[in-house]
């Protein structure tokens, strides 16, 4: 439906995520992938989304005057915000345990960004998800990373995963978002454009 109101975009999707490209797929859109390496590195006074703005928008910055007319530059950037702090992607397996240990018994937010550009102007919307964590046991954790390798996840876990049956007991806001994007917010948003 909406790929034929589309059809006159070219849509680019800079994500190497295998979740954010799936996403696109299953919303049936047409979409080629451009990649470019980006230090992903934030002014430390930034708070919660106003990091995830940042990174998205700096994510596209690095297209400046590549993009034809017709083109529209999708990126895209999660954190998991606990404890007033930014958790990124787990540097190693200890890492990833302290970041699940510190999420056990707890509630975070997952905080993704998405930022529209085209040559013209770009738009960023941001989505918010409170996500509760029944108490885990170090083996439970330990048993998580040995056998989903969690590293290229922000918070060292998918809710699509294992550790997503067993350890969450309640979410408010988009399950998506938890997976790495608003899927509804982008459908919305790309339905204006049409």
């Amino acid at each position: 439906m909406l790929k034929i109101k589309l059809q006159k975009y070219k849509l680019i999707l800079a994500s190497g995520s295998p979740r954010r490209q799936q996403f696109f797929k299953d919303l049936d859109l047409d979409f080629e992938i451009r990649l470019k390496e980006i230090e992903e590195i934030f002014p430390p006074e930034l708070k919660a989304e106003e990091i995830t703005n940042y990174l998205a928008e700096l994510k596209a910055s690095a297209f400046e005057g590549e993009l034809n007319d017709n083109e529209i530059l999708i990126t895209s950037d999660t954190i998991v915000w606990h404890n007033n702090k930014a958790l990124g992607k787990p540097k190693d397996a200890q890492d990833a345990f302290e970041i699940l240990k510190s999420l056990s018994n707890a509630t975070h937010e997952v905080i993704t960004s998405v930022c529209f550009k085209t040559k013209f102007e770009s738009k960023v919307l941001s989505e918010v998800t409170r996500v509760t964590f029944n108490k885990l046991s170090d083996e439970a954790i330990k048993y998580y990373i040995e056998n989903y390798k969690p590293f290229d996840k922000a918070g060292a876990y998918g809710i699509q995963e294992w550790i997503g049956f067993v350890a969450v007991s309640k979410i408010e806001g988009s399950y998506a978002n938890v997976m790495g994007m608003p899927t509804d917010k982008v459908y919305e948003y790309l339905t204006t454009l049409a």
